[in-house]
């Protein structure tokens, strides 16, 4: 099996996968019977509906159909042109609303005087909201550096970059801010937030049991805080260590495509391909990993997950019965 048939058919997996999971969490957080705060909700709902989008246009509208029906509606210029848009918005989007959720939950554990007045519901969509725009904004210019990669019965058809985007200073500039805003920093602070929670959590734990070795009648309670800081910890370091293991290849990628001054080799069998492949691959997955660590991190999640389930087979058995 070649390495491009191999990608086509995992992609239309994926963007399948991704859309399904996506939107089963987005239906069942809204419901709001996880057990999680209203802020944590509002953050994962983001994320589910960012990577939503991104696998709904970057798989699907831009590699499946934009690849195996060049002639489609969708290959139109303009309309390409503003896929193009969405996919690296919506990325960036579902990468920094990571970052967000990352210090949300840093604050919540770290920051005690700051908890209150930050980790709200009101915050959480100020946050949401901001990393949105912003992303957009980042974007934005992208729309004016793609140009029709031919005219089919004068209908401009296709994008791709302008010549002019290699040899321009200021586009090389952007590219290069590009590559730093997604996925470096983000994978930097990341890595630090969580080193610092963890510092944090480890110090909290030590002090807990002294204080509570000290004052118990030799019973071996559960502490509910503790027990409720694990949850949350499970979660946050189950989302983002996904993050980093799959943005690690793109991001060690981006940095050498930025550096590297040797000639590249681009046939399917290159190393080249192959690693940009790869480091594609591993992004386009972790938009459908988010729904999976909820399922296994979180019990309520799991029964509501079950309710979803059962209910179309319930509502057919009833009507077959009547």
């Amino acid at each position: 099996m070649s390495l491009r048939y191999f990608c086509a058919v995992h992609i239309s997996v994926i963007s399948l996968i991704s859309f399904t999971v996506n939107l089963l969490a987005i239906v069942i957080l809204c419901r709001g019977k996880c057990g999680l705060s209203k802020c944590i909700t509002l953050y994962l709902v983001a994320m589910a509906a960012s990577d939503l989008l991104v696998g709904i246009t970057d798989p699907f509208l831009r590699m499946t159909i934009g690849i195996n029906f060049p002639y489609s509606l969708l290959n139109i210029t303009p309309v390409c042109v503003i896929i193009a848009f969405l996919v690296f918005a919506s990325t960036a989007v579902s990468v920094w609303l990571t970052v967000a959720f990352t210090f949300d939950r840093f604050v919540a554990i770290c920051c005690e005087k700051l908890k209150t007045r930050y980790c709200t519901e009101r915050t959480a969509a100020v946050m949401i909201g901001a990393v949105i725009v912003l992303g957009c904004l980042e974007n934005a210019p992208r729309c004016f550096a793609l140009v029709p990669n031919y005219v089919f019965d004068n209908l401009p058809m296709g994008c791709s970059n302008k010549p002019t985007y290699y040899t321009s200073s200021a586009w090389t500039a952007y590219d290069v801010t590009h590559r730093v805003l997604t996925p470096c920093i983000p994978f930097f602070l990341i890595l630090l937030l969580n080193v610092l929670t963890v510092r944090r959590i480890v110090a909290a734990s030590r002090v807990r049991r002294g204080l509570r070795g000290s004052s118990s009648n030799g019973e071996n309670d559960k502490d509910p805080e503790m027990e409720k800081r694990r949850k949350s910890i499970v979660l946050l370091f189950s989302i983002t260590g996904t993050f980093i293991l799959l943005w690690a290849t793109q991001a060690i990628f981006s940095i050498f495509r930025g550096i590297a001054k040797v000639p590249v080799d681009y046939t399917p069998t290159g190393n080249y391909y192959i690693a940009e492949v790869t480091a594609a691959f591993l992004q386009l997955l972790s938009s459908c990993t988010n729904t999976c660590i909820y399922v296994v991190t979180q019990s309520k999640f799991r029964a509501e997950l079950m309710n979803a389930i059962q209910f179309p087979v319930s509502a057919i058995r009833a009507l077959v019965s009547s």
